[in-house]
């Protein structure tokens, strides 16, 4: 009979606190994508323009850059367990807090909360990942199709409550991930003070030319997958592309193919070079995109999209996994990489709802294209370097 635990090379003690960890970045996932899902009709009744709706998504993405940051050394003060309830509880409270007033600065604070909760149990999923799957490589996909799972439900559960009941959906995950905190408070996360290991990864990796290049590459990729789940539902419902009631399942289906995506990833990245599979998935997703801005074509646009969510599924996990195994075991290590690497997150979603103030969402979203570009050539450098044995 399969077994997971055994799948991954995971010790039957600490099962159970990796289970709990894919629960967690589950409801994450939920949380991340029903923020696009809901951005328009929250915008319809606050009265937000572009602009203000792109500031929000980057307050997000600058709350999840605060917390790996926080990640970084909170464990070393107060321990694992504490400094994970604590940012995490942020999920619960952005999601509140943005169904109670429309002010543009408190639904900043509100978005930069969940942006809290979301990097905090990013950095947490990782490590406990790294440190307990002896398959990596498997355990990261998994973990990270474990987002793409909440990613898919959230949308739904936003297309069924509609525009005028958008705030029931923030409520039911908040409820989810109080569950989750309950959880891993009762797990076997550490609770002590986390001992620095200089022989950990807690210094080289700033000098490490593969850890800059596997970082950038996430950045860019970032860039693309931060703007996509932040305005892709507004992006079809504004250019009439699609009726507004169906524009949330697009996000869903995307999600579904993202899924099936990291499936394949975590079989085939033990059977092949991980720097070829990602030099394909960053090829094909571009090119997949490309379509999904020139076409005219609903039809067409559909297929697009799940191709662009096929090819991006195995992307970052995949990358993350060719870090040095001292890095992905590493909270600074792997703080700062997911922490430079949200950069992206935070400066494209602002770019595009600049650029749709002036010109039309549609130009905006055609600047993810010119982040696709350079993710590209950056992976290329990985594919070139890594069969020269030089990373």
């Amino acid at each position: 009979m399969f077994s997971l635990g055994s799948f991954l090379d995971v010790r039957k003690e600490d099962r159970p606190l990796l289970y709990y960890t894919y629960y967690a970045f589950l409801v994450s996932g939920m949380m991340s994508t029903v923020l696009g899902a809901i951005l328009p009709s929250l915008s319809a009744e606050y009265g937000l323009s572009y602009s203000v709706q792109g500031s929000l998504l980057s307050f997000h993405q600058i709350g999840n850059l605060a917390a790996v940051y926080l990640a970084g050394f909170l464990p070393y003060a107060i321990g694992r367990k504490r400094s994970t309830l604590l940012g995490a509880s942020g999920i619960i409270l952005g999601l509140v807090f943005m169904t109670l007033y429309g002010n543009p600065l408190f639904l900043m604070l509100a978005f930069a909360l969940t942006g809290i909760g979301r990097g905090t149990l990013s950095n947490m999923t990782n490590v406990v990942v790294g440190q307990c799957a002896g398959n990596k490589a498997g355990g990261l996909n998994l973990l990270h199709a474990s987002y793409a799972v909440g990613a898919f439900i959230s949308p739904l559960i936003a297309l069924a409550a509609g525009d005028s009941w958008w705030k029931w959906p923030c409520w039911a995950i908040s409820a989810l991930m109080l569950l989750s905190l309950v959880l891993i408070g009762t797990s076997s996360l550490s609770s002590e003070r986390t001992r620095r290991d200089p022989d950990c990864g807690q210094k080289s990796f700033m000098k490490d030319f593969a850890f800059w290049l596997n970082t950038l590459i996430m950045l860019f990729y970032l860039c693309a997958e931060a703007s996509l789940t932040g305005w892709l539902v507004t992006y079809f419902k504004d250019s009439g592309m699609l009726p507004a009631s169906l524009a949330p399942s697009v996000q869903s289906l995307m999600w579904v193919t993202i899924l099936v995506g990291r499936l394949v990833c975590a079989s085939l990245s033990v059977r092949m070079n991980k720097a070829v599979l990602i030099m394909i998935l960053g090829t094909v997703m571009t090119g997949f995109f490309a379509l999904m801005v020139l076409t005219s074509s609903p039809a067409v646009a559909m297929v697009a999209v799940l191709g662009v969510g096929l090819s991006m599924s195995g992307i970052y996990p995949t990358t993350l996994s060719t870090m040095p195994g001292k890095y992905n075991s590493s909270t600074v290590a792997t703080g700062t990489c997911i922490a430079v690497a949200s950069v992206g997150g935070i400066v494209m979603p602002m770019i595009i709802g600049a650029v749709a103030e002036t010109s039309g969402l549609a130009s905006g979203i055609s600047l993810i294209l010119f982040a696709l570009v350079v993710m590209l050539a950056l992976m290329l450098t990985k594919l070139v370097l890594t069969l020269r044995g030089r990373v």
